[in-house]
């Protein structure tokens, strides 16, 4: 199942996906899409729905994030082998974690807008886990059993900001609209594997990242139990899963960041595509 919130900021709805691809409204079933609703097992409970008796939405509507009320938006860096030698950084013995703030989050196709001061603005897609419900010490044989859904992640970041502003990347992480998420959360159930998953990042038509779940240095269920040993998750929390190859500060001969202007199209196997434009 795909689940997804439209609508304008502030006045989002919850939704669906039909098998058309259309958006069906599920304002008079449900409140919303959050880690309440997901903790009360409600995705199981819209199995009896007849999809087509609810309102269809029209193509234009903006896609807003598909999870409300997000807790934690929990991050590891330089997850992926061949992005680890791109950086010209040593693969991590145990997860690199940082954090974004809630406050970045925005729709899939929602512009990114370059903060003041910032040089040097970055993409990275990614594959995030939703988490479904509460966990403390998870072990590894459970670990997907907390996931909810999935959904894609461009971890933006001002390059500066991260490593020149006195340490904690969190300053790159965290501006308004670093965090563009979506189009929808699918459902765990329609993937069966999310270490097989093929993920790509174009900006402007050129493709600069491309890349497999498959080289994720710790998988996705190893995340979890590594995050949940520091800190409860929550229901609605978000776990996003590093970035392959292929960042603007890998380029050579020299770095290539974002400008007004720009637009990136990324999208990851099964989770659909998002597009924004920089500005």
């Amino acid at each position: 199942m795909k689940l997804c919130r439209y609508g304008l900021e502030g006045e989002e709805r919850p939704g669906l996906i039909d098998e058309l691809g259309d958006i069906r409204d599920l304002g008079t079933i449900v409140d919303d899409i959050d880690g309440d609703w997901l903790a009360g097992d409600g995705v199981t409970q819209l199995g009896a729905i007849d999809v087509t008796s609810l309102q269809r939405i029209g193509p234009s509507t903006r896609l807003a994030p598909p999870i409300g009320k997000i807790g934690k938006i929990v991050c590891a860096g330089m997850n992926y082998i061949d992005h680890c030698e791109e950086a010209g950084f040593p693969v991590p013995e145990q997860p690199a974690l940082f954090m974004k703030a809630t406050s970045a989050l925005c729709g899939a196709n929602d512009n990114i807008v370059i903060p003041t001061g910032a040089r040097q603005v970055d993409w990275e897609v990614e594959l995030a886990a939703v988490i479904g419900r509460r966990g403390k010490n998870i072990s590894g044989k459970d670990a997907l059993n907390y996931v909810a859904g999935y959904t894609i992640l461009n971890d933006v970041s001002d390059r500066d900001f991260q490593f020149n502003r006195g340490g904690q990347w969190f300053k790159g992480k965290s501006a308004d609209t670093f965090c563009p998420i979506g189009p929808w959360l699918v459902t765990a159930d329609e993937i069966s594997d999310p270490q097989k998953l093929n993920m790509y990042l174009d900006v402007n038509e050129n493709r600069m990242q491309l890349g497999n779940t498959s080289k994720m240095v710790f998988s996705v269920a190893e995340l979890i139990v590594h995050i949940s040993e520091f800190m409860t998750l929550m229901p609605g929390d978000i776990v996003s899963t590093g970035t392959p190859p292929g960042v603007g500060m890998g380029q050579k001969p020299e770095p290539r960041y974002l400008n007004r202007g720009d637009i990136l199209s990324l999208g990851i196997d099964g989770l659909g595509h998002m597009r924004q434009q920089v500005i």
